[in-house]
């Protein structure tokens, strides 16, 4: 799925595969916003962790559920 995160002060937005589920990211989202913890975490496809602080979130944004790309393009 992909996951866009607008960062305050920022110019540009982050954006990230994420394997997890959008029930999961909104969860950790709202934990973030609500004060639970500081730090906004998430992991991409590949591994990666992305942090950002929870009071510098502009946006989150949720895309759909891409199922994986086979092969090349149509010619």
């Amino acid at each position: 799925m992909e996951v866009k995160i607008g960062v305050q002060h920022a110019p540009r937005e982050i954006v990230l595969e994420s394997g997890q589920s959008a029930e999961e990211v909104e969860r950790v989202v709202a934990e973030a916003l609500a004060g639970k913890s500081q730090l906004l975490s998430l992991t991409d496809e590949h591994g990666r962790k992305v942090l950002v602080p929870a009071d510098r979130l502009a946006y989150v944004e949720l895309g759909e559920p891409a199922p994986r790309k086979v092969g090349f393009g149509a010619l």
